[in-house]
């Protein structure tokens, strides 16, 4: 819970509000995807309970090249996910800071955002741990709050006109539900660390659905209330970015009502990019022992935490976040961070959803056990349809070909990168371990 619930949702009004209300036939969408992924990688875990999550699978059924491709991808959604969290960190700060919006103080509230909780983790796993319980709390009152005594003052005719798209309700759900998921990007987290874990063959899968179902119940019903509270076109407003404050202080009258709220969500972004910054070190460590990325991921400080990835990780973030802020504005830049983390995420998850309807086929035809057998193969089907619509509709909307297609072209350099060090490595990669049975 404490890595699904960042800043993500407290910023979905803002960047959702050109769609109108139809964004929350979306959200509903992206919660069905997000809870078949939450099955999915439960059922993954429990099978093989191993470092890395999505990774470890993806290699496991396909082999290295597929592994190296995944594990490569899912690390940009990690440290490109902790750019976004960042940005819209951001929004929420400068309610009290920088209300002017000067770019470089807002850059540097950003870098700000994500170098401390690198510092937390590098001090070490139990600490981060310490963080998360905290911060966890905190930003689950706020949602918990708008979702039900925001519920009280919704006004129907807030939900008019429900498309403010410009085009139609299909290409308005799917672009708004590519949005959405990135605030569900975290269901997989149990299982990435899932070798730290105690009893993980229990703890992992109940850990992914539960918290998955506790942090969907909020987020749809606070989502319903900011939507219900505000209309489209006050949310789309730069001084509204910080929806979830504009609503409460709708909602109480007055300014101290969205303090509150604004605090607690500074809280939760750095409770979130606490928890993934420790995924930005913990997946490329798994890989590096599987010799699939360079060694230096592999090695630990005297606290037992990963270093190198650490800081390697937030470099990248902080460079992504400087870049996707030059000439553009705060909408565009956590939209373009958003969806080129969908991206990135999608390719993973869809591998998964793969490994394991090729694996329960396999156990039907060695007739093996087959308990679950439907479960497990539609909830891959529809994972890997939801992976698949998910990249479809991550363009952007604009004018300009570059804002258009921008989360595809950062997406694209990114993985270019990769070429060189797959090159470097793949005569250290070791054989995939044999595929555990299943349980």
């Amino acid at each position: 819970m404490g890595s699904i619930i960042g800043v993500g949702i407290f910023s979905l009004p803002y960047s959702l509000a050109s769609y109108g209300p139809i964004s929350l036939v979306a959200l509903a969408l992206a919660t069905v995807g997000a809870l078949a992924f939450a099955v999915l990688f439960a059922a993954l875990s429990r099978r093989m309970p191993a470092d890395g999550g999505p990774y470890a699978y993806a290699r496991a059924a396909f082999g290295n090249v597929i592994g190296f491709g995944n594990a490569w991808t899912y690390w940009i959604t990690a440290w490109a996910g902790n750019a976004a969290i960042a940005v819209g960190f951001v929004y929420y700060v400068e309610k009290f800071v920088n209300q002017g919006g000067t770019k470089g103080w807002t850059i540097l509230i950003a870098l700000s955002a994500l170098w401390i909780p690198a510092l937390v983790n590098l001090t070490g796993l139990r600490n981060v741990g310490s963080v998360q319980v905290v911060t966890t709390v905190f930003k689950f009152i706020p949602l918990l709050l708008m979702a039900t005594v925001g519920l009280f003052y919704i006004k129907g005719a807030n939900f008019t006109p429900f498309n403010t798209s410009g085009g139609s309700s299909l290409s308005a759900i799917g672009g708004a539900m590519a949005i959405a998921l990135f605030s569900y990007l975290g269901v997989e987290t149990a299982a990435v660390a899932a070798a730290r874990v105690r009893d993980p063959e229990r703890n992992v899968p109940r850990a992914t659905v539960y918290g998955t179902l506790a942090s969907a119940a909020v987020y749809l019903l606070s989502m319903i209330a900011v939507f219900g509270i505000l209309p489209a076109s006050a949310l789309a407003l730069d001084e509204n970015k910080a929806s979830y404050s504009v609503a409460a202080d709708t909602v109480v009258g007055g300014s101290w009502a969205g303090n509150l709220i604004a605090l607690a969500v500074i809280i939760s972004g750095l409770g979130a990019l606490n928890g993934w910054t420790m995924i930005c070190a913990q997946m490329p460590l798994a890989a590096a022992n599987d010799g699939l990325f360079p060694r230096r991921f592999a090695g630990l400080n005297a606290r037992g935490a990963p270093a190198f990835g650490i800081v390697s990780s937030t470099s990248l973030a902080s460079v992504a976040a400087i870049v996707s802020y030059l000439g553009t504005s705060g909408s565009t830049v956590f939209t373009t961070l958003v969806l080129m983390t969908g991206i990135t995420a999608a390719v993973p998850f869809g591998f998964s959803a793969l490994a394991q309807i090729v694996w329960r086929l396999r156990d039907r035809r060695s007739s093996l056990r087959t308990r679950h057998f439907v479960r497990d193969v539609v909830v891959g089907g529809i994972s890997l349809l939801f992976a698949l619509a998910f990249i479809y509709y991550s363009r952007n909307t604009g004018n300009s070909w570059y804002v258009v297609w921008g989360p595809f072209l950062m997406t694209g350099g990114a993985l270019l990168i990769g070429v060189p060090v797959y090159l470097a490595q793949r005569r250290h990669m070791t054989p995939p371990e044999p595929v555990p049975p299943y349980r």
